[in-house]
């Protein structure tokens, strides 16, 4: 089972990446931005059918491993539901 993983800074935290993106946009001509937030993704292929159990296991490791959860947020796409 496929499941994508959305990670995202929380509200309030600075994200140095995306005002660098940001000030780049801006230069290109796009002076319409006006905020960028850049996080990442993160695909996984779990050995198992069950969609429960994919979102189940793709939960742990986020909060194990995946996301720092004092200044990340995440969601889970689990495919086919």
């Amino acid at each position: 089972m496929r499941v994508r993983v959305l990670v995202t800074p929380k509200q309030g935290v600075l994200n140095p990446e995306g005002r660098t993106v940001q000030r780049a946009l801006r230069d290109l001509g796009y002076a319409d931005v006006s905020d960028v937030s850049t996080g990442k993704v993160i695909d996984l292929e779990i050995a198992t059918d069950d969609a429960l159990h994919a979102r189940k296991l793709a939960t742990e490791m986020c909060d194990k491993l995946l996301a720092n959860p004092v200044i990340e947020s995440y969601e889970l796409q689990v495919e086919g539901t």
